[in-house]
């Protein structure tokens, strides 16, 4: 009766001994799985589990050490225990077969098992574990110091310098690959505003610009009445004012100073004390940077300028917030003028169309690159201007020229656009 009560006892123990294996190992596992930034954030809550697992992990070599000496500890005395009752039961031959079942309970029930849940769900695993790791780091302290310190003078011989982690920062890319998985956390429609404001670093105002020959503007050598119909049917809220052509730029007016004109016969000279400096901004500037510049100045408007201090186009506030919201208004007068769908499966393309905007609307993938309009494009391609007919193939899209003038491509007819499996076949 009292073998049998130190055999029961002795099963009891070493099961204790490969329940605390298994909590060693899956903890460890859990607590290296742990998201960083998800951690981080929790921790930020208040969760108290995550908030001693990021203390932990500060200094990773000081909980794996904790981790290791216990799970170490529990293995050899687990282990210690076996050999002891097979060799009571059976001798030599017993502690054999007895040190393969251990190797095989400890790898399934010690290891694998427990490692593989903690993989799973390393925060239901992690958090209740940093709570036992955080006091008991504290009480065992001087032992795992020890450990760490012969640890860490192996990895000083290999030019190692263990110290406290920081969490690491994101890449712009790496960034667009976690939003990208966010999946249904977040709406489409956020997802697509979050990967354009990581996009603004790549766009410049050359890209969104209106050009230097659209820019709507006040002349002040026009006739009176035409500078009155042009205010009078503007939806813009400031016009540049110029003398003859863009180039001779006075100032920016915001159309709401004309309320202190007096009712009276109309004076264009008497808009120049109501301008404002325009403003010039270098072309080939990132629109992030723009945004920046157009809050720190209290600006919603400015002339791109080229290196010859030339106005290549103008750039509105409006247009960098379109880049990551989307259109706030539908043109629909442009857009008509841009694309005339012809056919099911043809589309007749102004010359001038912005690229970019012809993919955003279109859901084509021209390049975008290089020249900033569809003219452009052509004519950097076949490095002349075409004859009407003339066929080419850009991007997989089969674009026909319908009519050029001297200087320009007028319109062009563009296809479906041919996937590189059909070009194979």
């Amino acid at each position: 009766m009292g073998d049998d009560n130190s055999l029961a006892g002795l099963i009891s123990l070493l099961v204790v001994l490969l329940m605390l294996s298994a909590f060693f190992s899956g903890s460890e596992t859990a607590l290296m799985s742990l998201n960083r930034y998800q951690l981080r954030h929790k921790a930020r809550e208040g969760h108290r589990g995550a908030r001693l697992a990021e203390k932990l992990l500060r200094r990773p070599d000081r909980v794996i050490g904790l981790i290791l000496l216990g799970n170490n500890l529990v293995n050899i005395l687990a282990a210690s225990l076996v050999a002891v009752v097979a060799m009571d039961f059976g001798g030599q031959p017993a502690v054999a077969l007895a040190s393969l079942l251990m190797t095989l309970v400890i790898l399934v029930f010690a290891e694998a098992a427990p490692k593989t849940l903690a993989a799973l769900h390393p925060e239901r695993v992690g958090f209740p574990a940093a709570m036992i790791y955080y006091p008991l780091l504290k009480i065992v302290y001087p032992l795992v110091w020890l450990t760490n310190m012969a640890a860490n003078g192996v990895l000083f011989l290999f030019g190692v310098r263990p110290g406290e982690t920081q969490l690491q920062a994101l890449t712009r890319e790496e960034l667009r690959t976690v939003v990208h998985e966010a999946g249904s956390r977040i709406s489409g429609r956020y997802q697509k505003m979050l990967l354009s404001i990581l996009d603004l670093g790549k766009v410049t105002v050359d890209d969104v610009m209106v050009p230097h020959n659209e820019i709507v503007g006040i002349d002040l050598d026009d006739d009176t009445e035409k500078i009155e119909s042009l205010i009078s049917e503007t939806t813009h809220t400031r016009l540049p004012v110029y003398r003859d052509n863009i180039d001779n730029v006075i100032g920016v007016l915001h159309m709401r100073r004309l309320a202190n004109l007096a009712p009276r016969s109309f004076d264009p000279e008497e808009l120049i004390p109501l301008l404002d400096e325009p403003y010039f901004v270098p072309e080939g500037t990132p629109l992030s940077t723009q945004l920046v510049q157009f809050q720190r100045r209290n600006k919603r408007l400015a002339l791109v300028v080229d290196e010859y201090g030339d106005i290549q186009g103008a750039v509105t506030l409006e247009d960098i917030l379109e880049e990551i919201v989307g259109e706030f208004t539908t043109d629909s007068a442009d857009e008509a003028d841009d694309v005339v769908q012809e056919r099911a499966d043809s589309w007749l393309v102004d010359g001038t169309a912005n690229i970019r905007e012809l993919n955003r609307s279109q859901n084509w993938q021209l390049p975008t690159d290089g020249p900033k309009t569809l003219n452009g494009l052509i004519l950097e391609l076949l490095e002349t201007i075409p004859a009407p007919t003339t066929c080419l193939k850009i991007s997989g899209y089969p674009i026909e020229i319908v009519e050029t003038d001297d200087n320009r491509i007028r319109t062009v007819r563009v296809g479906p656009r041919i996937e590189e499996t059909e070009n194979a076949a």
